[in-house]
């Protein structure tokens, strides 16, 4: 976050999600009812741009990142046991207002306040099954954080961790690993990570060269991009098993991608799936 401000991310990746309901065709991929109500007087200024100019490969390239990812996510979820889901970098994520789960929403404080304050605006009251944990991922411990807002260290936990990785570096990332690895085995972590240069399409090298410079000018630089063998080196060092990697046109069903409008799968970002096979 640039100077404690919320991040900008946060409120285009809830625009893409909105924006897929009023711009796309069917079918739907991912149907986020509250993502524009959450964007407040912030939606007809993002959503503009997509009904505007839905079809650039850029806004249609963002808006199908977003849904798909969160589509995985929770189709996992919904296959998970898991009384526990920890949301890592939530943003304007609203899972928990879809969930009888209790749902850890873990987040940089100036997010997560300006989250809270933009749901209490648009009056949409929170969750109670959400619990709130304001923590700089990338500087702060994990793990005495969710704890003291009441996650059982005991029972495996279902951990999602969407549209972040690319903003941390390598060692933020372990981090975080690190800190999760205090979690119970069998614990899932669904993530997601860009492909670094030379392993993208064309589409997907295009959509970095475009939005990679904007979030940079924005404060918030892509700073990893990793090949799928480094993420498992990196997760098979914190105790996670190897994961099991899912490109974006096969992390949904085979007919959502029999569109008419402008949404197509790129090879840019991949879904990882993994489970903590021991402590740390």
């Amino acid at each position: 976050m640039p100077n404690g401000q919320p991040s900008h991310t946060a409120a285009m990746a809830a625009a893409a999600r909105a924006a897929h309901l009023v711009v796309d065709h069917e079918p739907r991929i991912f149907t986020d009812p509250l993502a524009e109500r959450v964007l407040g007087e912030h939606a007809a200024e993002l959503l503009g741009y997509h009904r505007a100019h839905g079809d650039l490969p850029v806004l249609a390239g963002a808006r199908a990142q977003a849904v798909v990812r969160s589509r995985y996510a929770e189709d996992r979820l919904a296959a998970s046991r898991a009384t526990q889901h920890v949301v890592l970098g939530a943003g304007l994520d609203t899972s928990a207002h879809r969930s009888d789960r209790t749902v850890f929403e873990v987040d940089h404080p100036a997010t997560q306040r300006w989250k809270r304050e933009l749901l209490a605006a648009a009056g949409v009251p929170e969750p109670p099954n959400a619990r709130y944990v304001p923590v700089d991922l990338a500087a702060e411990p994990l793990a005495p954080r969710l704890t003291a807002a009441g996650f059982d260290v005991t029972r495996p936990a279902f951990v999602t961790w969407l549209g972040v990785t690319t903003y941390l570096s390598w060692a933020a990332i372990d981090h975080v690993l690190a800190g999760l690895a205090g979690c119970a085995p069998g614990t899932e972590l669904i993530f997601d990570y860009l492909l670094p240069p030379g392993a993208r399409d064309g589409a997907g090298e295009d959509y970095a060269a475009l939005v990679g410079r904007a979030a940079a000018e924005r404060g918030e630089p892509w700073l990893t991009c990793p090949a799928p063998v480094e993420v498992d080196a990196h997760l098979v060092a914190c105790g996670f098993t190897a994961a099991h990697h899912t490109a974006q046109r096969d992390a949904v069903a085979p007919e959502l991608w029999r569109r008419t409008d402008s949404l197509v799968p790129t090879r840019l970002a991949v879904l990882a799936r993994t489970t903590l096979s021991r402590p740390l």
